[in-house]
């Protein structure tokens, strides 16, 4: 689901992971400054499905010397059941577990990059990647879909016409009225049509 980054009415509340103090009020102080709600400081990602499940976050911010194999994985989980912007700052890092965490969902991933004015910028990041992502995989869901509907019509029309002895307009055309009477898609109707025609076989 988008995030809007920029909701008046509701500011993006904000998860954020660290188990350092010192780093986390610099954190702390960037979230404040854009005017971000944080929710919770974890120190690690032990049970992180379950804190995100229960505290809802728009955002997850994650600041850390160098992530570990299990913070990624963690990562991934989360992202996997409960996706939403994930920003990193990471102490120091490698282009082996930058691509691991990129891969894992991580929508903003900044090195020795950590400063009070920088925190808005890179949780904007984060947030229009993760738009950006999520819109290019719905339409590409619906191109799917569309293809499957397509292979279902053409199938459905050539059952019912080498049934019923119709053309393949006049296939296309009770297609179409099935569809309307049982309030459905004519893809949904299709694909009933071509499943009971494997069954007859």
């Amino acid at each position: 689901m988008p995030v809007n980054a920029a909701a008046v009415t509701k500011p993006l509340s904000v998860l954020l992971i660290d188990d350092n103090p010192t780093r986390a009020e610099i954190v702390e102080a960037g979230l404040a400054a854009a005017g971000y709600r944080l929710l919770a400081r974890l120190e690690g990602t032990q049970d992180l499905i379950g804190r995100v499940r229960s505290l809802a976050p728009d955002v997850i911010v994650v600041s850390i010397d160098s992530p570990s194999r299990d913070t990624i994985e963690d990562m991934r989980r989360a992202t996997d059941l409960l996706p939403r912007p994930i920003a990193f700052f990471v102490d120091q890092s490698d282009p082996a577990t930058i691509a691991a965490a990129m891969e894992a969902g991580v929508s903003a991933y900044v090195v020795k990059g950590l400063a009070r004015d920088r925190v808005r910028p890179v949780v904007d990041v984060a947030v229009a990647h993760f738009n950006r992502y999520h819109a290019m995989r719905e339409e590409l869901e619906r191109a799917r879909l569309s293809l499957v509907e397509r292979k279902a019509i053409d199938r459905a029309k050539g059952f019912l016409m080498e049934q019923k002895g119709i053309t393949e307009e006049a296939a296309y055309r009770l297609l179409r009225k099935l569809a309307m009477n049982q309030n459905k898609r004519i893809g949904e109707v299709a694909q009933d049509i071509v499943t009971y025609g494997k069954a007859l076989k």
